[in-house]
């Protein structure tokens, strides 16, 4: 198995003007696009990200990623099983309602529901209670130590806006519904949706009405996905774009000595890693039949062993990856454990010892299931691992697709080899 830490990379124009000059409307690209405006659809960063300008939680997080208050002030444990928070009074919704324990106990019963992609971090919330209007009560099942972690993962909306717009129970995306909800929103956020176009534009405005202090001068933001990197690298460079969160690795140093451009980067809290279907008894996508080869730990092995990480790292990443061995991204996660970051070697003599051991000394074919635009580099990576398991004979068909048809299949588990890529707060 590969596991591939990116380093994120964020490169940004530099104007240096007279703060009165300065533009007030923030333009900004990446390779892909949210996948929807539902802000319990999809537990996905890039969605999250968006729909954390519109919406909020009761808890938010700080610069360090502590947990502090957002739309509650305070909370306590009145028990083991039990949590009670006090709401901010006065918070308005972007259509001038008010907030109040009925929306919390709403948006966290629709967060509970099946077709929410969060309903993990839902679920173990336990039944939410109102009460009164500014008091919400969390009953537990069982104990939960990473409660304010898992509430941190769940948006507030507006319970009357979603009756009156049909959109009570989160928007199915793997099965391709649509909503309302997926174009339109209701929050309490620092900025307010003006237009969503999937695969176009996406556009915001601050919102006069928020409760909280705004931090910089920014009214207007449009977002606009740039599938192809030399198109988005030179909208930035020319000055019609802001920033892009993802240049193609191999740009990085020319746009570290281009005038007017900034780059900061550092490790991503994400892992990128290759899956393996190891429940069926045969696999959906092979050319072996009767058994799933993948069941078979020295398959496994060999394939890991296979792997030169150091050629990703240096030739394909730029050097803008670190490799491990860990499950989790954060030496917090992963209590700072060399032997967790550790790796199997890549050892070319001894995964063909493994494939022959396991009987498929002649290899077999299998489908890789890969993003074309979610990763940095993602399907570049997939067909250096093609190259890489055809010293095994193992042949692998490149499956690359754009995320929204990605994520539905890799929900629908429609897979028997896959790219994915893990990170975010909540990291126990």
């Amino acid at each position: 198995m590969k596991r591939l830490i990116p380093a994120a990379l964020l490169a940004a124009t530099t104007l240096l003007l007279p703060l009165a000059a300065q533009a007030q409307t923030l333009r900004w690209a990446s390779q892909g696009d949210a996948q929807t405006m539902d802000p319990h659809s999809q537990n996905e960063s890039m969605t999250n990200m968006m729909n954390g300008q519109v919406y909020e939680r009761l808890v938010t997080r700080d610069r360090l990623l502590g947990i502090k208050p957002s739309l509650a002030t305070e909370w306590s444990q009145t028990g083991p099983l039990t949590w009670r928070f006090k709401l901010r009074q006065g918070v308005k919704f972007h259509d001038g309602s008010t907030m109040t324990a009925d929306d919390v106990v709403f948006s966290v019963q629709r967060a509970q529901q099946p077709s929410a992609n969060i309903a993990v971090y839902a679920n173990p919330l336990g039944l939410p209670v109102a009460v009164d209007k500014e008091t919400v009560e969390f009953r537990l099942a069982k104990i939960n130590p990473i409660f304010l972690q898992n509430l941190n993962a769940v948006f507030i909306m507006s319970k009357a806006w979603c009756e009156l717009h049909k959109v009570t129970k989160p928007l199915d995306f793997k099965n391709r519904e649509e909503s309302f909800a997926g174009f339109n929103a209701n929050g309490t956020g620092p900025y307010r949706l003006v237009a969503r176009q999937p695969g176009i534009k996406t556009t915001y405005k601050r919102f006069a009405g928020w409760w909280g202090t705004f931090d910089g001068n920014v009214q207007d933001i449009v977002f606009t996905p740039v599938a192809n990197d030399a198109t988005r690298l030179a909208a930035l460079v020319s000055g019609e774009l802001d920033f892009v969160i993802d240049p193609a690795p191999r740009d990085v140093a020319r746009l570290r000595n281009t005038a007017g451009v900034k780059i900061i980067d550092g490790p991503e809290n994400r892992i990128i890693f290759i899956g393996m279907d190891q429940s069926r008894n045969e696999l959906l996508y092979s050319s072996v039949k009767g058994k799933n080869p993948f069941k078979d730990i020295r398959v496994r092995q060999a394939l890991y062993h296979a792997v030169d990480i150091e050629t990703l790292k240096t030739k394909l990443m730029n050097g803008q990856s670190v490799p491990t061995g860990a499950l989790t991204p954060s030496p917090q996660g992963g209590y700072n454990d060399a032997q967790l970051e550790s790796r199997l070697p890549f050892d070319l003599a001894k995964a063909r010892a493994l494939m022959i051991e396991a009987g498929y000394a002649d290899g077999f074919e299998v489908t890789i299931d890969c993003p074309n635009n979610r990763y940095v580099n993602d399907e570049e990576i997939c067909i250096a691992l093609a190259a890489m398991w055809s010293q095994l004979k193992v042949k692998l068909k490149v499956n690359a697709m754009p995320r929204v048809t990605w994520f539905p299949k890799m929900e629908k588990l429609d897979t028997s080899l896959y790219m994915l890529g893990w990170g975010g707060s909540v990291t126990d």
